[in-house]
């Protein structure tokens, strides 16, 4: 199966995790930012990242997919162990929930930082509004550490006893947002801190940061 995109992207860091835990191999073919070509064009109407090609699975042809979430639910439906995505009900709808905080509300928040931090300057070449970057980072990030104050266990998970989804979406974006300078206090938000550094040292999560570290050191 190829994806399509750049892991840099929390949402296309998010389908490879989650194809990592699973051990399923996906080749990732750059895309976004104007590459990608017809193949990434024909997967992805509107040029979003991820997008999937599943080789020959849709009766002999390829079956196309775009969106991290459709694509995750796929994989979950097609590969489902371990799971990503509880069955039981109350496991299965906080799951769905934490995914759609990360997706929406985190990758949000990050996308302002990131986007005037490292994308426009760095890959677009124009200069970013560090003044929108500085207002996400000091007045949006904060309420949602709050939040994961509360919500989090250093060393634990979201939901159950196990990986879900859940904590691959929210971890995702800190792992984007860190790139662009954001940490988070440990002496402020200490569960918070010690969950999100439990996720990324996951080697699925921790191999693909040293990657794009590199990529990062090599832009500047």
């Amino acid at each position: 199966m190829i994806l399509y995109g750049s892991s840099v992207s929390p949402f296309v860091r998010k389908v490879l995790v989650v194809a990592r835990e699973k051990g399923i191999d996906l080749e990732l073919r750059p895309a976004g930012m104007g590459r990608g070509g017809p193949e990434f064009d024909e997967a992805s109407p509107f040029r979003k990242m991820p997008a999937l090609r599943d080789p020959g699975a849709d009766h002999g042809r390829d079956f196309l997919l775009c969106d991290s979430t459709a694509i995750v639910t796929y994989l979950e439906a097609k590969f489902p162990e371990p799971a990503m995505i509880p069955a039981e009900p109350m496991a299965r709808a906080r799951t769905i929930w934490f995914e759609e905080f990360g997706d929406t509300i985190v990758a949000a928040t990050g996308g302002r930082i990131v986007f005037n931090r490292l994308v426009a300057p760095k890959v677009l070449k124009i200069a970013g509004d560090e003044a929108v970057a500085a207002k996400a980072h000091v007045e949006e990030v904060p309420p949602l550490l709050d939040y994961l104050e509360g919500v989090a266990r250093p060393g634990g998970f979201l939901v159950g006893d196990a990986l879900t989804v859940a904590d691959i979406a929210v971890a995702s974006p800190f792992a984007t947002m860190a790139h662009a300078g954001v940490t988070i206090d440990a002496a402020r938000w200490p569960n918070a801190a010690g969950y999100i550094a439990a996720i990324l040292a996951r080697p699925s999560f921790a191999d693909l940061i040293a990657v794009e570290q590199r990529m990062m050191a090599a832009m500047a």
